[in-house]
């Protein structure tokens, strides 16, 4: 189940990433933020599913 939430995590960090970029250059800045934010998130269940499983 580790290996599914990784990559489920790294989607997240994925589509924020376009959505931080496409709304960047649309100059929507509120969007912007808002994938930045889901940017952010992924990569912080990345790394905690990452870290569980050095430790498991």
């Amino acid at each position: 189940m580790g290996t599914w939430e990784k990559t489920k995590a790294q989607m997240e960090e994925v589509a924020g990433s376009a959505v931080r970029k496409s709304a960047h250059a649309m100059g929507n800045e509120k969007l912007a933020a808002k994938g930045g934010a889901l940017q952010a998130r992924g990569k912080a269940r990345r790394l905690k599913e990452e870290a569980k499983g050095k430790f498991s």
